[in-house]
C-alpha cells in the first residue's frame, strides 16, 4: 500500500485527501516509481479548483511534477532499470496519476533520466517552471536586446524567466505587487522591477524604454491586468499568456492591437515535453546552468505529504518566493 492524494469534488485546499491505496504493478509500457520529491505548481491548485485548462473526472489525482527512483520495469520498457533516478514530466492531462503521492505507476515516455549533479530537491522543483520559461521564451522568440516583461517575477516560472531572459541579453522588467520582494528578484536576474500596486506600470515602462514600449509580455496573471499591460507593448509586440491566475475574464483590446499591429497568444509547454529531441536539449542546457550557478531556484518550503492542504494554501497565498516542495 501507498500513500497518495486525491480530491473527490472541486474546491480550495481542504478537498485534498491523503489515502491509502494499492498501487498496482505498471503495465507493459509503464513504471512503478518510487517518488522522492514532488514539485507544487499554480496549476494544480487551478485544477483542485477547476479553473485549470483540462477539467478534473471526479474523484480525480493531482500532480504533475517529481523525481523518484525507479522501482519496477513493464516488459516493453527499454533504456531504464531498477534504481535510476527519474523526473516526471506531465505528458498527459493531469488527474490521471497520482503524482502527489508515495509511489504512482505513469507511461516510461513521461520519464526522464535525472541529470547528473542535481539532487531531488532540485530533480523535483525545477523542470516545470524553467522548461514552461524556455519553451515560451523561445516560441515568442526573445532576442538579445529586446525587452521583456515578467510578471508575478517572484513565482517560479517568473524566476526561472527571469534568469533565462537574463541569460539570453534581453532586458528584463519584473513585476511583482509590492516591493518586498524586489531584492530577491533582482537578484536573479532583473534589471527593473516594478510594484504594481505601488507605481504605475505604464508610467515606468515609459520612463525604462524611452517611451518605446517593450517586444515582449510573458504573463502568467491574464485578467484585467493584462489589459494594462498590452498598453505597455511596443509596436509589433507580444503579449504572450501561460497561466490564469487571475482567474478573471479580460477583452481584447481590438482599437489598440490594430493601431500599432499588436499580438496576444497563448502558451503551454506540452509540446515540447513530448518533443524528446527538444525536450532532452533543452534540460541539457538548463542543468548545466543550474550545475555551473547562472540559475537557481529557491525552494520556499518543504512539506511532508500529510500536510497537502496546508501546502495548497501556502502555494495561493502568494507570499513565497521560489518553489514549494513535498516529500512523502
Amino acid at each position: 500500500m501507498a500513500r497518495i492524494v486525491r480530491f473527490p469534488e472541486l474546491g480550495g485546499p481542504d478537498v485534498l485527501r491523503v489515502e491509502e491505496v494499492d498501487p498496482g504493478a505498471p503495465g507493459a509500457d509503464e513504471v512503478l516509481l518510487n517518488i522522492e520529491a514532488i514539485g507544487l505548481n499554480r496549476g494544480e491548485a487551478a485544477f483542485r479548483g477547476g479553473h485549470y485548462i483540462f477539467k478534473p473526472t471526479l474523484p480525480s489525482y493531482i500532480g504533475g511534477e517529481a523525481t523518484g527512483r525507479v522501482a519496477q520495469l513493464g516488459s516493453n520498457v527499454q533504456g531504464l532499470k531498477v534504481g535510476d533516478a527519474v523526473v516526471f514530466m506531465p505528458i498527459s492531462p493531469p488527474g490521471e496519476r497520482s503524482i502527489y503521492g508515495e509511489q504512482a505507476v505513469v507511461p516510461a515516455l513521461s520519464l526522464v533520466k535525472a541529470p547528473e549533479g542535481l539532487d531531488a530537491i532540485q530533480n523535483g522543483s525545477i523542470w516545470v517552471a524553467f522548461l514552461t520559461a524556455w519553451g515560451g521564451l523561445a516560441k515568442a522568440g526573445l532576442a538579445k536586446g529586446q525587452t521583456v516583461i515578467i510578471p508575478a517575477a517572484s513565482s517560479a516560472v517568473g524566476l526561472a524567466a527571469v534568469q533565462i531572459a537574463h541569460d539570453i541579453g534581453a532586458t528584463v522588467i519584473a513585476t511583482t505587487r509590492r516591493g518586498g520582494k524586489s531584492d530577491a528578484i533582482l537578484a536573479a536576474g532583473a534589471d527593473h522591477v516594478v510594484a504594481t500596486e505601488e507605481q504605475d506600470i505604464k508610467a515606468e515602462v515609459a520612463r525604462i524604454t524611452g517611451g518605446k514600449g517593450v517586444e515582449l509580455i510573458f504573463d502568467p496573471v491574464a485578467g484585467p491586468f493584462a489589459e494594462t499591460l498590452f498598453e505597455c507593448l511596443a509596436d509589433d509586440g507580444t503579449l504572450m499568456i501561460y497561466g490564469g491566475m487571475a482567474n478573471q475574464p479580460h477583452t481584447f483590446p481590438r482599437q489598440l492591437s490594430i493601431r500599432k499591429n499588436l499580438n496576444m497568444r497563448g502558451y503551454n509547454f506540452f509540446e515540447l515535453l513530448r518533443d524528446r529531441p527538444r525536450l532532452d536539449a533543452a534540460m541539457g542546457e538548463i542543468a548545466a546552468r543550474i550545475r555551473d550557478g547562472r540559475f537557481k531556484m529557491p525552494v520556499a518550503k518543504i512539506f511532508p505529504l500529510d500536510q497537502v492542504a496546508e501546502a495548497h494554501r501556502f502555494l495561493e497565498s502568494n507570499t513565497h518566493i521560489g518553489k514549494i516542495v513535498m516529500q512523502p
